[in-house]
């Protein structure tokens, strides 16, 4: 798979959701804590017009928190009109920016989580692509992809995803489809409602 095809396709993708949105859809609470549709969708902008040394600023002056920088930088592109936000998602989709420490496989793992925040509570199904779905979930078990799951939260639990060929970990199992063992991984809780295996009851109390 070439990661960065998928990468400009998931953006397209996301323009064409968000373009038929209403503004009470933006309104919505998405599953990412403390953000509207209309601020996750601003966050996905955010590194296509955000220079690394302009995003440094922002974390200076947010004390040194990334997570503080992170959330003042959506809210204020979010305050921006959705067509702005749908311009440069199509227009800067074929963008090659990654984090530090990070490859391709971050920035599509973003997409795809941050898709599933904007579709779970506007009850918009999607079928996630296999092989986005396992790059996604394989990065969320490396180094540089533990930083977007809760500290020790994945830790001696066997994932499984069961509409994909995917699995990964020793010890009790965690089953459910891709999209709902994604979301579950970055601590997304209403995700485990739709997770079954011995080891959906940890998860759940590490994830409580």
């Amino acid at each position: 798979m070439d990661v960065f095809s998928a990468i400009a396709d998931e953006r397209r993708g996301m323009a064409d959701l968000l373009s038929g949105l209403t503004d009470e859809q933006f309104r919505t609470q998405s599953l990412c804590s403390g953000w509207s549709v209309q601020e996750v969708a601003a966050h996905l902008v955010v590194p296509l017009e955000v220079s690394t040394p302009r995003f440094v600023l922002a974390i200076m002056g947010a004390g040194g928190s990334f997570d503080r920088a992170n959330t003042r930088l959506a809210r204020q592109h979010g305050q921006r009109p959705v067509g702005d936000l749908v311009e440069v998602l199509r227009r800067r989709a074929g963008s090659r920016w990654t984090p530090p420490g990070a490859g391709p496989e971050a920035p599509l793992t973003d997409l795809l989580v941050h898709g599933l925040d904007i579709r779970w509570p506007l009850q918009l199904s999607r079928r996630l692509p296999a092989e986005r779905a396992c790059a996604s979930l394989t990065f969320l078990t490396t180094r540089a992809g533990r930083g977007l799951t809760p500290k020790g939260a994945l830790d001696g639990l066997r994932f499984e995803a069961e509409d994909v060929d995917w699995s990964h970990g020793d010890g009790p199992a965690v089953r459910g489809s891709a999209e709902s063992v994604l979301l579950a991984m970055t601590g997304r809780t209403v995700a485990l409602d739709h997770l079954t295996g011995e080891g959906s009851a940890t998860l759940r109390a590490r994830l409580a």
